[in-house]
């Protein structure tokens, strides 16, 4: 079973597991506090290089987390469309596609 929380609620559960201040964890990123606060309320998006200096610091899976937060760019963009699940499909074999063609 897949985690279906936002890479921002990830982010704060890591970060209080590990009984982490908010503080230490922006000075680690090099981010603003407020930055990441946002972050982890979903009301900001963090970049894929956030997300695995994230995976280095509390030595989780770096994968797991880049799932989580391509899926919730994903799922935002689609989630009112009534087709998403064509959507899905289509954007799946057109990403084969690309790659195959790129491979020749």
């Amino acid at each position: 079973m897949k985690n279906l929380d936002t890479i921002g609620t990830q982010i704060r559960q890591l970060r209080e597991e590990n009984e982490m201040p908010l503080r230490k964890l922006a000075a680690l990123l090099d981010i603003d506090q407020s930055t990441l606060s946002k972050i982890e309320r979903d009301e900001r998006k963090p970049n894929a290089q956030i997300i695995e200096q994230i995976a280095k610091i509390f030595m989780k899976d770096k994968e797991m987390l880049l799932v989580a937060f391509y899926s919730d760019i994903v799922a935002y963009e689609i989630q009112e469309e009534n087709l998403f699940s064509e959507i899905l499909q289509v954007a799946e074999a057109k990403i084969q596609y690309q790659r195959n063609k790129k491979m020749k």
